[in-house]
């Protein structure tokens, strides 16, 4: 019997209005019966799903889980109880800020509670809006003001994922020890503390919950989601994920995340578990 599910949210859980549909939130609420604990597994911070959360009646709950900024963050629902954060050091950051601003990019740089994003541009700011995410602008050139605050991640923003793709060569001296580069949403190069990913994680909350990995369920849709994925006793994709997702999966669903993802792998692993 599946006790976990951890879920990506943007593409997989989330429509493309950002929203959850009906059916998805019905299947979670069933899953929830049974004994099922349904956890965000998100490159966003956990201070970013609140509302989504509190869509799902998990917000402000004891023995719920989230995990965010890629695996940097595991907080119990109740108050945003902080159980660990593993997140890049200040002078990395710093680096990896200075490179950004030699690119093409939106930088977003991701404290513990907060986004502060460089070189904004209208498709970022209204994908902010959308999601109803507040961030802050960073005006001048540094983020030295931030050096005595914790820093989850640093990501790259450009719709051209070839072109993000192609700094990675450039940028080896700065990660190859100290940094994991993924991708995600089809338009973010997602860079965290070096053995930082939502697989490690979902491993550490398993092993905190008296649950073996075989009982947990993955599913997402792009390459941040990989470590979930193969973590997990059973991967599903989203109808809409990335090839390689779909070749990594154990499952693939015929629906995508506007038709409800979520939806189709309850009703087939849980409600249906034979």
């Amino acid at each position: 019997m599946y006790k976990i599910i951890a879920s990506d949210l943007d593409e997989t859980l989330l429509d493309d209005h950002h929203q959850i549909c009906e059916a998805n939130k019905k299947a979670i609420h069933e899953a929830s019966k049974r004994g099922v604990k349904f956890v965000p597994c998100t490159g966003r911070g956990y201070m970013a799903i609140q509302s989504i959360l509190k869509d799902l009646d998990l917000d402000d709950k004891e023995n719920e889980y989230s995990i965010s900024f890629n695996g940097c963050a595991l907080t119990e629902n109740k108050n945003n109880r902080l159980i660990f954060f593993n997140g890049l050091d200040f002078d990395k950051a710093a680096e990896l800020f200075e490179f950004g601003k030699t690119k093409d990019v939106c930088i977003h740089v991701y404290t513990s509670t907060e986004v502060y994003v460089y070189n904004l541009n209208e498709d970022e700011r209204q994908r902010f809006y959308n999601q109803k995410n507040t961030f802050i602008e960073i005006q001048g050139e540094s983020i030295e003001f931030l050096r005595d605050e914790p820093i989850a991640k640093v990501l790259y923003q450009n719709v051209d994922v070839p072109y993000l793709k192609s700094f990675e060569e450039e940028m080896r001296p700065m990660t190859d020890d100290a940094v994991s580069v993924s991708y995600s949403s089809n338009r973010y190069m997602e860079l965290n503390r070096l053995g930082v990913n939502k697989g490690d994680t979902l491993r550490q909350l398993a092993k905190l919950l008296d649950c073996k990995i075989e009982q947990t369920i993955g599913v997402g849709d792009n390459y941040n989601d990989m470590p979930m994925l193969l973590a997990a006793g059973l991967s599903v994709a989203a109808g809409n994920s990335v090839p390689d997702v779909k070749e990594a999966c154990d499952y693939v669903c015929e629906n995508d995340n506007n038709q409800g993802v979520l939806a189709e792998l309850i009703e087939k692993f849980i409600l249906n578990e034979k």
